[in-house]
């Protein structure tokens, strides 16, 4: 007995320890393959080519290998024939003895060059540090003599913005003619003679709250600040001026001083709705007279301006102005000498015209006459490209049908075809490149139909392009096609082969549901862990967005490696965008008008409910939800709307509700005052007593986007209706935490993944 009674415990012990080791060794697989789809762009090779343009204007030259095999090709279009540019063993035999030693890799050692003149039989480039010249008949190398007249930049001026974090640096704008740089320093405006180095201040009065050189409402989405607009013939230039005096100012403590230092910042992204915007002047700088010339706008404070480009002659400038809710949008022409503007056309809507982003990329092409110009309207239902007259006359409608007209890429006149991408294939969201006649004429999709295209790079002579596509499971190709789409050659295939080996990768899968009005097409896209046996159950996670003026889901290969990676650790991750998102009709982007927070769940809803019904494999009782920013605000109300449905939600650097962004909600909820019961729906913080799932809320304290002031309101909210919840609080770091580099980052991610695996036992 006594034998018997020691063996059982030990047996019991023994058998015990085996499910944890098995799993224990699941997890470290899943974990290495999450690690793997983090960086799964890494294993793809090719796919995308990039042109530089001869002199001819239809022939190109690109590289293509890695940096240790590249290979150069000539490409000419008109005798369709593809060669290496170098003959690689000469070229390394060349450089052997200057260099004193054997160039490393085993093909073109340089990855760019430019030819010295217009004969191309020689060429430029740079190694070790060294400048070459290289004759392609003999294979003669010479060194070249340093650059000479290069003009230095200024050490970048200061932030123009106190306090405003993340903003790229404002370099000096070089004139057309090359004459003259302009640059700001204490928030005014300075030229900068490229001849002599002479400076000269221009403007003396700008503020920290009333500075010269202000980016606008698009400065969060552009690379470099668009703050000077240089005339074509250099003689003028039109600077902007931001007015920030009564915008109200966010707090950000850095926690991580000695003694906690507060800094005040003042952003056009975070005005309260219904609050002070910043006001936003023009001017139009004569740099002869360094006469300035105010643009009379005749409107209320309260609007945002796109500067367009100015007219080939430099007469005029064109400027779009639009009203804070985007209910009446003019483009205005502003005279050169006097500054005295002129209304061209108007656009008006009962819900709005365009987006917040719109105003980072508007649709105006002026075409080389300088009397006509294309625009873009949704004035019919649907996005369609327009010819004006100069004079504000409608020419002609160019394209018309229910699909959505997009981006232009060029304009041919010479043959009078416009280029643009289209959301007309089959799938609305497959972007081929189309084009049609300035009459109305020959519209026409000519590319490859499907996938995303992007990007699409015609020659000089616009007798040819280069077209890069791709789609959800079809990996990069290039092809050159002549204008009126014959292909004329592939030229690069994405290789994918170490993706499949490495992470044996398949691809996601589309998918079509209804939206919960059991009519609308929404589509999305699901992933699958790489060891999918559909035999099993799976916890699902949603990864979602859900703002009216963006897209989560890519319809590209290219994708956020998050899904994908998530999807590794042992769930079934999905992705679609509901009703009220762009890039499709006006009708399917107005449902959510006004009333933001109110439709988009159900739609989620209805969509998770289709895929479970017809794939037993998603396991519906363990369902998580997953966003950041505007995601973070829907992931929320998913557990609070519909807490049947979703179980545990991590909202990274949520909103608690819709009051807090002027510039992105006003357009699409109206103002406060009169949308109360909108915006009284849309909080998140008076549902906190529908709490019932786990959520983990993730915020930065120094996130200028989304202060973590939104964060705490739900904080309190929760408290308030005494519902528990979990919070990780990440010291200074800014609004990206889902990819973000560095320790803060990666420990988010951590603490994420293991929340989820915690609560939703994959």
């Amino acid at each position: 007995m006594i034998r018997r009674i020691l063996l059982l415990p030990l047996v019991a012990l023994t058998l015990s320890m085996l499910p944890v080791r098995a799993q224990d060794t699941t997890e470290s697989v899943r974990d290495e393959m999450y690690r793997r789809y983090l960086r799964y762009t890494s294993y793809v090779e090719g796919g995308s080519v990039e042109p530089h343009w001869l002199t001819d204007g239809n022939s190109f030259w690109y590289a293509h290998g890695t940096p240790d095999s590249t290979v150069i090709y000539r490409v000419d279009p008109v005798a369709n024939t593809k060669t290496e540019l170098f003959d690689v063993e000469r070229l390394r035999s060349a450089l052997r003895v200057p260099l004193g030693r054997k160039p490393r890799g085993t093909g073109v050692p340089f990855p760019t060059f430019a030819f010295t003149d217009e004969s191309e039989t020689a060429v430029r480039f740079r190694l070790a540090r060294r400048e070459f010249i290289l004759r392609l008949d003999t294979y003669a190398l010479t060194e070249a003599p340093a650059s000479a007249g290069e003009v230095k930049t200024l050490p970048i001026p200061q932030v123009l913005l106190q306090g405003t974090h993340g903003r790229p640096d404002v370099k000096e704008v070089p004139s057309p003619d090359g004459q003259w740089l302009a640059h700001l320093t204490d928030y005014n405006l300075w030229l900068r003679s490229t001849s002599d180095g002479g400076l000269e201040q221009i403007t003396r009065d700008g503020t920290g709250e009333h500075f010269w050189g202000y980016g606008g409402i698009n400065r969060a989405f552009e690379r470099e600040l668009a703050w000077v607009w240089w005339s074509p013939d250099s003689r003028k230039l039109l600077v902007r001026r931001g007015d920030f005096r009564g915008v109200r100012k966010i707090p950000i403590v850095d926690w991580l001083q000695p003694a906690a230092e507060i800094e005040w910042v003042q952003s056009v992204h975070n005005v309260e709705t219904g609050g002070t915007l910043p006001r936003e002047q023009l001017s139009i700088l004569d740099v002869p007279s360094r006469r300035l010339i105010g643009v009379g706008l005749r409107a209320t404070e309260d609007h945002y301006l796109a500067v367009l480009g100015w007219q080939h002659d430099a007469s005029e400038v064109f400027i779009a102005r639009v009203d804070r809710e985007y209910k009446h949008l003019d483009l205005l022409a502003a005279n050169a000498e006097t500054g005295d503007t002129r209304v061209i056309l108007t656009e008006t809507a009962e819900t709005f015209v365009g987006g917040p982003l719109w105003l980072g990329s508007p649709p105006f092409v002026l075409l080389e006459d300088g009397r006509h110009f294309i625009w873009s309207s949704e004035r019919d239902g649907w996005q369609h490209h327009y010819l004006y007259h100069t004079d504000g006359t409608l020419v002609r409608q160019l394209t018309t049908g229910p699909f959505v007209a997009g981006g232009m890429v060029t304009v041919d006149e010479s043959t009078g075809w416009l280029y643009f991408f289209c959301f007309a294939g089959e799938q609305p969201y497959d972007a081929p490149l189309c084009r049609v006649n300035l009459d109305g004429e020959g519209w026409a999709v000519i590319s490859e139909p499907t996938g995303r295209h992007w990007p699409v790079q015609f020659s000089p002579s616009n007798k040819f392009f280069v077209d890069t596509y791709s789609s959800v499971a079809g990996p990069p190709v290039t092809e050159l096609r002549r204008s009126d789409g014959t292909l004329v050659r592939p030229l690069a295939r994405a290789d994918i082969s170490a993706l499949e080996d490495a992470l044996d990768w398949k691809p996601p899968e589309a998918f079509v549901v209804k939206a919960a009005d059991g009519e609308t097409d929404l589509y999305g896209v699901l992933y699958k862990p790489h060891d999918f046996d559909p035999t099993e159950r799976y916890p699902v996670l949603e990864y979602v967005y859900g703002g009216p003026f963006g897209n989560n889901v890519s319809h590209a290969f290219y994708q956020s490696p998050l899904p994908p990676a998530w999807a590794q650790l042992g769930f079934i991750v999905f992705v679609v965008d509901a009703r009220g998102t762009p890039e499709r009709s006006k009708a399917f982007q107005d449902v959510t008008y006004g009333k933001v927070g109110r439709y988009e769940i159900p739609d989620h809803v209805a969509a998770l409910g289709q895929l479970g019904a017809d794939r037993p494999y998603m396991d519906l009782k363990r369902v998580g939800i997953i966003g950041q920013s505007f995601g973070g605000y829907f992931a929320t109300r998913a557990l609070l709307t519909a807490p049947e449905v979703y179980h545990v939600g991590v909202a990274v650097c949520p909103a608690a509700d819709l009051y807090g962004k002027a510039t992105v909600m006003e357009q699409y909820m109206g103002l406060p005052e009169t949308n109360q019961e909108g915006y009284a729906f849309a909080s998140n913080a008076r549902l906190a007593e529908h709490l019932i799932g786990k959520l983990l809320l993730v915020h930065g304290t120094a996130d200028v986007n989304a202060p973590i002031s939104e964060t705490m309101k739900l904080v309190d909210a929760l408290i308030q209706a005494g519902k528990p919840f979990d919070l990780l609080v990440l010291p200074n770091h800014d609004h990206q935490i889902l990819r973000a580099p560095g320790p803060r980052g990666e420990y988010a991610r951590d603490a994420i993944r293991r929340y989820l695996r915690e609560h939703l036992r994959p």
